[in-house]
C-alpha cells in the first residue's frame, strides 16, 4: 500500500481540499476555503499546514484570516445558505476561548440545518504537561474539555485522540455535512499535540471524493393521500419554507401554484420561493406575516407546508390556522419536520414532490371566487406597504427623523432585482419579512431561526463570497452592530463589497417595542445615562457609530433626510467597495401591524397597571392556541 507521511493537520487540509458535492450531475468543490484565528492550540498544526498548503498547492484550500471565532462560523454559514447547502467554509481556532466562542455560531448552524465544518483546537492527547493553559479541569472526568459543549449544537461530534481515528473522523463529517435531513454543525477537534503528529496515510484517502447530494422520492401512496386532501380543501394555502430553496424547488413551486391557483404564504426562509407580485404570492406569513396570508391562514381548511419547520413565527405560536377541521399536508425531506402537527407526512425532496402533485392534480385548480378573494386581500396588503414606504409626509419621525418604513422602502427601492438583504436580528428582521418586496429568490437572507444579533456584518460577507455578481445591502441597527462589527475589517483585507446600512435608534428598538406591548415599559433597552434617580432615563449615550466605522477602515456617508440616504445609497452601489450608510431613525413608530401574535409570556402577577393590562391581552391570545394533535386520517 502507498503511503504519505504527513501530519493530522496536514492531512486534514489535504483531505478537505478533495472533496466534492455533486446534485443533479452538477459537481463543485465542497469547501470553498477555511476560515481561521491561530493561537497556540492550532498555529503550529492547522495553521502551518494551511501555510504549506497555501504556498505548495495555492488553488488547495483558500484560507481567510477572520477577526472573531463566532462571526467567522456565521460567514461560513452564510455562504452555505447562499449555495443551496452544497458548499460551505471550514472553520479552525485556538484552543479555549477561541474554540468556545463557536458554540453559538455552531448551534446557529444547527437550528438552521446550514453545513459548516468547526475544527477547534483540544488540550494535549498525551496529557504529559497537564494542567495546560485554558484547560478545564473536572474532579469527576479526564477526558472532558471545553469543546464537548459542542455536543449538543452539533449534528455530529469527534476528537481525534490518535491519528488512526482521522479517516473515519473525516468520512463522518463530510456524511453529515453533505446529508440534507441531517446537515449542520460538524466538530471534529484535534488536541494541539495530535496536531502535529506525523503519521504514513494511506494515498487513496487524499483521492478526490464526490459525495452525492440525494433527492429522496416521494412514495406515490404518500403523494396519492396528499393530492386526496388538496382535491377535497375548498381554501387551501402553501406554507413555503426554507426547503423550497435548498431543493432548487422556486420552478416547481411556481408550476404548482400556477396550475391549481393556491396561495403561498412564505416563512423567513422560505420568502422569496415566489416573486412579491406574483399572483399566487401572499408574502409572509405568521406573527411578522402580511395581514393577506394570515387572513388566509386563518381561514385555510387545509394547509400545505412544503419544507418549513413550522416555527413559533410561521405559526403564529399555533394561532395563525384557526379552521375547525383545518388539516395539513407537510412535504419534507426531514420526517421531524413531517410529523407536525399531525399532518399526513411526504418525507421526500420538495421539488420531486411538488412536479409528483402536479401530475396528481392535473385538472384541479381552487374556485374563482377564492382567487379573487385573495387577490384582493394581497392588493390591501400592497398598498399598506407602499404607505409604509413612501409616507405623504417624507421624514415624518419625531425631529424630522426618517422612520425605519422609510428606509427599509428606500433600500428595496433603490436596489436592483438581483441585490440581497441581510439581517438577522432586532425590530427589521420582522419588518422585512411583511414589507420586503423579494424580486429574485437569493435576493432575502434573514437568518431568523437562531435571531442572532452580530449575524448581519458577518453574513453580509459569506454572502458577499457566494454571490460576487451582486451588491449586497447589510442591515443592522445600533444594537447588533455593537455586538459584532469587527468583520468589516476582513471585508477591507478581502476586498469584499458590502453595504452596511446602519440604522441608529439609540437602544434594542425590538425589544422595547416587544417590552412595551408586554407591559414592561420598555424597561432596560435605551442607551442612556443613569440620572440622578438611579434609573437608566437621563440623555442618550453620544456613541458614534459611524466614526467607530470609519476606525475599521471603511468610508462612512452620515445621513438624515430622504434626500441624503437616496444619495448615499446610490453612491454605495457606484462604489467597489464595503461602505456604510449611518441614518437616525424614530423608535417609536413601527412597521404596519400583521394582526398575528407571538407567544411571549406575561407576568401573572404584577402591582404595575401596564403588565397587568397585558396580561389580560395575552390570556386572550393564549385562548386561540391549538395543539393540532388530531389524527391526520380518518379511517
Amino acid at each position: 500500500m502507498d503511503t504519505i507521511r504527513l501530519t493530522v493537520a496536514q492531512a486534514t487540509v489535504k483531505f478537505l481540499a478533495a472533496q466534492y458535492s455533486e446534485r443533479d450531475g452538477v459537481r463543485q468543490k465542497l469547501f470553498a476555503g477555511c476560515f481561521g484565528i491561530f493561537g497556540h492550540g492550532n498555529v503550529a498544526g492547522l495553521g502551518q499546514a494551511l501555510l504549506q498548503a497555501e504556498l505548495e498547492e495555492p488553488d488547495a484550500l483558500r484560507y481567510v484570516l477572520g477577526r472573531n471565532e463566532q462571526a467567522m462560523v456565521h460567514t461560513a454559514v452564510a455562504y452555505a445558505r447562499t449555495q443551496d447547502r452544497l458548499r460551505t467554509w471550514a472553520v479552525s481556532s485556538s484552543v479555549g476561548p477561541g474554540a468556545t466562542n463557536m458554540v453559538t455560531g455552531a448551534a446557529l448552524a444547527t437550528i438552521n440545518r446550514l453545513p459548516v465544518l468547526l475544527l477547534p483546537a483540544d488540550t494535549f492527547a498525551d496529557r504529559s504537561a497537564s494542567p495546560l493553559l485554558q484547560e478545564l479541569e473536572l474532579p469527576s472526568a479526564g477526558d472532558v474539555t471545553v469543546n464537548d459543549c459542542f455536543r449538543p449544537v452539533s449534528k455530529y461530534f469527534d476528537r481525534v485522540w490518535r491519528p488512526e481515528q482521522l479517516p473515519a473522523a473525516l468520512l463522518s463529517a463530510m456524511r453529515v455535512l453533505t446529508d440534507p435531513v441531517e446537515t449542520g454543525a460538524v466538530t471534529v477537534c484535534f488536541p494541539q499535540d495530535v496536531q502535529a503528529q506525523a503519521h504514513d496515510w494511506p494515498v487513496e484517502l487524499f483521492a478526490e471524493r464526490t459525495w452525492h447530494v440525494a433527492r429522496p422520492l416521494p412514495e406515490r401512496s404518500a403523494v396519492a393521500r396528499a393530492a386526496e386532501i388538496i382535491r377535497s380543501a375548498r381554501r387551501p394555502l402553501v406554507v413555503a419554507g426554507g426547503g423550497v430553496h435548498y431543493s432548487g424547488a422556486v420552478e416547481a413551486l411556481t408550476a404548482f401554484c400556477e396550475a391549481t391557483g393556491i396561495p403561498v404564504g412564505q416563512s423567513q426562509a422560505g420568502k422569496g420561493t415566489l416573486a412579491w407580485d406574483h399572483p399566487q404570492c401572499l408574502g409572509a406569513i405568521g406573527s411578522t406575516g402580511t395581514t393577506a396570508a394570515n387572513a388566509v391562514a386563518a381561514e385555510a381548511d387545509v394547509v400545505v407546508g412544503i419544507g418549513t419547520r413550522y416555527s413559533d413565527f410561521t405559526t403564529a405560536s399555533r394561532t395563525a390556522f384557526q379552521a375547525p377541521d383545518v388539516r395539513f399536508v407537510n412535504v419534507n425531506v426531514a420526517p421531524i419536520d413531517a410529523v407536525k402537527h399531525s399532518g399526513v407526512s411526504v418525507v421526500a425532496d420538495a421539488r420531486e414532490t411538488l412536479e409528483a402533485l402536479t401530475a396528481a392534480l392535473e385538472g384541479h385548480a381552487v374556485d374563482a371566487s377564492y382567487v379573487e378573494h385573495y387577490r384582493a386581500l394581497d392588493a390591501e396588503w400592497a398598498a399598506t406597504v407602499d404607505a409604509a414606504y413612501h409616507p405623504a409626509t417624507p421624514n415624518g419621525g419625531a425631529d424630522g427623523l426618517l422612520t425605519q418604513n422609510e428606509v427599509l422602502g428606500m433600500v428595496n427601492d433603490l436596489s436592483d432585482p438581483r441585490d440581497v438583504v441581510v439581517c438577522a436580528a432586532g425590530s427589521m428582521p420582522g419588518d422585512l419579512h411583511k414589507l420586503w418586496q423579494t424580486r429574485d429568490p437569493k435576493g432575502y437572507h434573514v437568518e431568523y431561526g437562531y435571531s442572532c444579533m452580530g449575524y448581519e456584518v458577518a453574513g453580509g460577507l459569506g454572502v458577499a463570497l457566494g454571490s460576487p455578481d451582486r451588491d449586497v445591502f447589510v442591515m443592522v441597527g445600533d444594537g447588533s452592530y455593537l455586538m459584532m462589527a469587527t468583520e468589516l475589517v476582513t471585508a477591507v483585507q478581502e476586498g469584499l463589497k458590502v453595504i452596511v446600512v446602519l440604522v441608529q435608534n439609540h437602544g434594542f428598538a425590538s425589544i422595547g417595542s416587544l417590552s412595551e406591548s408586554l407591559g414592561s415599559q420598555r424597561f432596560g433597552t435605551s442607551y442612556r445615562y443613569r440620572s440622578p434617580s438611579g434609573r437608566l432615563d437621563g440623555s442618550h449615550l453620544p456613541v458614534d457609530l459611524a466614526a467607530n466605522a470609519e476606525s475599521l477602515g471603511v468610508p462612512v456617508r452620515r445621513v438624515r433626510t430622504a434626500e441624503e440616504f437616496a444619495a448615499a445609497v446610490q453612491a454605495a452601489k457606484a462604489d467597489s467597495v464595503a461602505s456604510v450608510v449611518h441614518v437616525e431613525t424614530d423608535p417609536l413608530i413601527g412597521a404596519p401591524d400583521s394582526r398575528s401574535w407571538w407567544d411571549v409570556p406575561v407576568s401573572e402577577t404584577s402591582t404595575l397597571a401596564s403588565t397587568q393590562s397585558a396580561r389580560a391581552t395575552y390570556d386572550a391570545h393564549k385562548a386561540r392556541q391549538r395543539p393540532f394533535l388530531a389524527p391526520a386520517e380518518k379511517h
